[in-house]
Order: structure tokens, then C-alpha cells, then sequence
């Protein structure tokens, strides 16, 4: 909670029963150091009064335009270069399509267009709301802008039912608002504004100090650098459920990815791991260097990398993502009798999300993009044309044709192809291939 310390916050809270949950965001923030205004909706008025909430904050709540009839009024721009942060929680269905489409009809939304500073966003509403194509799209729409969705959890809801729409704990918000606040160190250690990297206003990382020369490595004879910078990384496969029972997946068992997590732990990067299931477990004393997230299927690793890839220098998507599920899964486990006389059965499948696609189109200016691709034929030909079509800055291409590499395998052989051309390697193990990988990504940022 460090990283809150002096932090000017404008608070969003629209009309949501979750609002109450807002007074509680407040008071972890203040009490963490950081400095709250309020700007609320005029339906969020109705769920908890603007009294208690200067009360918390100390300072007067911003609802409409002109406080006043003599000509005064209240600045969305000001406000927008004030804060180093926006976060609107609890986040309706009709606020997250206003931000997605710009109707600036209140001033919570024209705040939120004027803002230069990261925008933070917990949605808040009933299972059918949230689950509806709109919203997914209009949350997608978000993400693409670079704003970060603190994803709701699944509970009891204030309709009586239980699903996914439950805004998300007010400590784990006020949490992740800290974790993706914290500032870069900058070439001589400082991690104050001085050569820090900030989040633009839309996801991007600016002022990044390129090289970080200087930082200790801890292999010997690989180059430094990485001290303080921020890395994502995918790793291993996802699960696509068929039933309760059943999956559609592939044989990746996450070596490379947690290699590559490792590699730029040792050299001093802080890690955001997301890891689909797999058996593999982080060194003991690397831990700390590497937050982990657990994911199963696709949906799942998309939202957490597209969440993720703002507060990051660079993302490496090393996971064997399944490009397709089935179009339905079953609630019960599928009972060969029932499906077909024969005892055939027939899935229809439809594509995934592509991850990389996402971040490709996020990416901002100094933040930089790693792709893998395991290819079967036309190796070279097919890495190039994902090279260009996901925006990447370079692709690690790798063959099942190499014996004794890629999946389940300790060893692996790679070419990295880039813009400026390719470059071979022999089949060795992974811990140092992923020093090979890390030592390209080191050369560009």
C-alpha cells in the first residue's frame, strides 16, 4: 500500500446497491495515504448520500456540472490532470456503454474522457446484465482503450440469484490499484518519479528508462538490465471444457513459459505470470519476483493478459492457447448412449480469443510484444506472416519436427525471426534457451 502514499484518486461511483461498498474503497485509500475526490452519478446519489462521503474524504462531492447559479463550475479537464488515478467502482451496465461510446451525458464520463492517468474499473451488476454480448463487448471496447476491468466475482447478488456480477472485495480493488500504481526503479535504483515509468491514460508506458544498465544479473556472463522492469508472460495450455469431465486441450506443459518467468527474475524484473494448468512450480527463492495467476481456459488467460499488459514494459506469450472451443458445453457429464445410436458425437467448435491479436493492438509506444509459434510445416512462412499479423516485435519459432523439443520436452530449439532478420539456434535445455529469449528482449527495450 506504499505505492498509494500521496496518490490523488478521483473516486467514480455510479448507481449500483454496491455502492455502499464505495465508503469502504474510500477509507483503505485515505487511510493508505492517498488523497479521494468523489465524482458520482446522479443515480448513485440514490444509493448513498454525498454528506457521508465528503465526511470520509474531507473534501466537497462532485455531481453535477455548476455547483451553483452564479457562474461557477466544476472542471472535468481540471480533474483530469490532476489525478494520477481514475477508479469507478462500484461500475454499471449503462456507465461501462457511456465510457465504451463516449456519451458524455454526466460528470463522471466527462471526467473520465478528460483523464490522462490510468482508469481503473469494477464492474457491478446482476448475472444476466453482466453476461449479456453488450457488455462483454463493451468491456472488450474498455480493455482496447487500455483501461484496466477489475473483473467481478461470482456470489450472492442483491436480485437473490448467485452468478459472476458481484463487484469485486474492496481490499482486493484498493490492492490491485497499488500493485499496478507501483512506480518502475529508475537506472540508479530510485523508485521515485525520477526515471520511473507511468501509465498513460489509456495503457501505454511512458518515460521507461531504456537499458536499466547497471543491474545485477545473477548469471553469470548474461547481460543486465531488467532491474525494476515489468514483465508478462503466458505460459502452458488451456483446458476448453466439453462437460464437467471433459476438455479440449493440448500437450504444452508450461517449461518454457516458467523458464522465461525465472530468467527475468534473476535478472531483477518483476513478473506477472499467468500459468494455465500445469504442474510446474516457480523456484522457492524467485517467488517473490513472480506473481502468479492461475488460469484454466482461454477466456480466462485473455482477461487476465489484457488486464495485465497496461502496467507492462513487455508481455511474452509462450502458452499453447487453444484457438478453439466447443460452441456448448454441457452442464452434466455427456452420456455416450444418449448422444447417437452409434454413440458418435458431434462437437461444433468456434474460435478462442486471440491473445495476441489484443495486446498487438494495445501496445503502446516503448512497450514491447513476444510471440511463440510451433509449427508443423512451413515453419518460417507461418511465423513470419503471425510476426506481422499480431504485431509483434519478434516471434520465437520452434518445430515439432525437432525431435526431443517443444512439448513435455526439457529441451527445446528455436529461431527468432524479427523484423531485421532471423537468428538459429542449437537444441539445448530451456533454462537456456530462455536466456537466449531474454537476451533478444533485453536488445530492444
Amino acid at each position: 500500500m506504499l505505492m498509494l502514499k500521496g496518490k490523488k484518486i478521483v473516486m467514480g461511483i455510479t448507481g449500483s446497491i454496491a455502492a455502499y461498498k464505495s465508503c469502504l474503497i474510500i477509507r483503505q485509500l485515505i487511510k493508505a495515504g492517498a488523497e479521494v475526490q468523489v465524482v458520482i452519478t446522479p443515480a448513485g446519489r440514490e444509493f448513498i448520500t454525498p454528506i457521508t462521503l465528503s465526511a470520509l474524504t474531507q473534501k466537497p462531492v462532485i455531481t453535477d456540472f455548476f455547483a451553483q447559479r452564479d457562474g461557477t463550475w466544476h472542471s472535468h479537464v481540471a480533474l483530469g490532470l490532476w489525478a494520477d488515478a481514475m477508479l469507478i467502482a462500484p461500475c454499471t451496465a449503462s456507465t461501462l456503454g457511456k465510457m465504451a461510446n463516449g456519451i458524455a451525458d454526466n460528470m463522471l464520463i466527462t471526467t473520465y474522457l478528460s483523464m490522462k492517468a490510468p482508469v481503473f474499473i469494477a464492474p457491478a451488476m446482476d448475472l444476466d446484465m453482466y453476461q449479456h454480448p453488450t457488455t462483454q463487448q463493451n468491456m472488450e471496447r474498455l480493455r482496447g482503450f487500455g483501461n484496466h476491468i477489475i473483473e467481478p466475482q461470482s456470489g450472492f447478488l442483491a436480485s437473490g440469484l448467485e452468478g459472476k456480477g458481484r463487484m469485486e472485495e474492496p481490499e482486493r480493488i484498493v490492492e490491485y490499484l497499488s500493485e499496478n500504481l507501483a512506480p518502475l526503479s529508475s537506472p540508479e535504483g530510485d523508485t521515485n518519479v525520477q526515471g520511473a515509468a507511468k501509465a498513460s491514460p489509456r495503457g501505454g508506458l511512458e518515460g521507461a528508462p531504456s537499458g536499466l544498465e547497471g543491474a545485477p544479473s545473477g548469471l553469470e556472463g548474461a547481460p543486465s538490465g531488467l532491474e525494476g522492469a515489468r514483465i508478462l508472460i503466458t505460459a502452458g495450455p488451456t483446458y476448453e471444457k466439453i462437460d464437467p469431465v471433459r476438455f479440449i486441450g493440448n500437450y504444452s506443459s508450461g517449461k518454457m513459459g516458467f523458464a522465461l518467468a525465472e530468467e527475468c527474475a534473476r535478472r531483477g524484473a518483476e513478473v506477472t505470470l499467468i500459468a494455465g494448468p500445469v504442474s510446474c512450480q516457480v523456484s522457492p527463492e524467485l517467488r517473490e519476483l513472480i506473481h502468479r495467476i492461475d488460469v484454466e481456459s482461454c477466456e480466462e488467460m485473455y482477461q487476465a493478459a489484457i488486464s495485465a499488459f497496461p502496467a507492462h514494459q513487455a508481455a511474452i506469450l509462450c502458452a499453447a492457447v487453444a484457438d478453439f472451443r466447443p460452441a456448448r458445453q454441457a452442464e452434466r457429464k455427456i452420456k455416450r448412449e444418449k448422444e447417437s445410436g452409434d454413440g458418435s458425437l458431434q462437437l461444433q467448435l468456434v474460435p478462442t480469443r486471440d491473445i495476441a491479436a489484443a495486446l498487438g493492438r494495445m501496445k503502446q509506444p516503448g512497450q514491447r510484444l513476444v510471440g511463440f509459434a510451433l509449427e508443423t510445416n512451413d515453419e518460417e512462412a507461418n511465423a513470419r506472416q503471425k510476426l506481422q499479423k499480431k504485431n509483434l516485435d519478434f516471434i520465437v519459432l520452434n518445430s515439432l519436427n525437432n525431435q526431443g523439443t517443444c512439448f513435455q520436452s526439457d529441451d527445446n530449439q528455436i529461431t527468432i525471426i524479427s523484423q531485421d532478420g532471423e537468428k538459429c539456434f542449437d537444441k539445448k535445455p530451456k533454462a537456456l534457451v530462455a536466456q537466449d529469449i531474454i537476451d533478444e528482449l533485453f536488445n530492444i527495450l
